[in-house]
């Protein structure tokens, strides 16, 4: 009978394997980029849902207004 147990990746020697596959496919180089990534998408995930969104800068050129004043 076949079961879905070994789907489940739970033995340090299976994320070894999978580690590996990711680094062939990737590189070294870019491993470090998606995870940059991927953490800025969890903090501005959070700042929204925590509430602490900043209003995007205006452009309609209210910075050069201010110093012309």
């Amino acid at each position: 009978m076949l079961t879905t147990t070994f789907a489940y990746f739970t033995s340090p020697q299976d994320w070894l394997i999978i580690g590996l596959i990711v680094l062939v496919l990737f590189g070294g180089t870019k491993i470090p980029q998606l995870a940059r990534g991927f953490g800025e998408g969890i903090r501005e995930f959070k700042k929204s849902v925590n509430g602490e969104d900043t209003p995007p800068p205006s452009t309609s050129g209210s910075a050069e207004e201010e110093r012309a004043k």
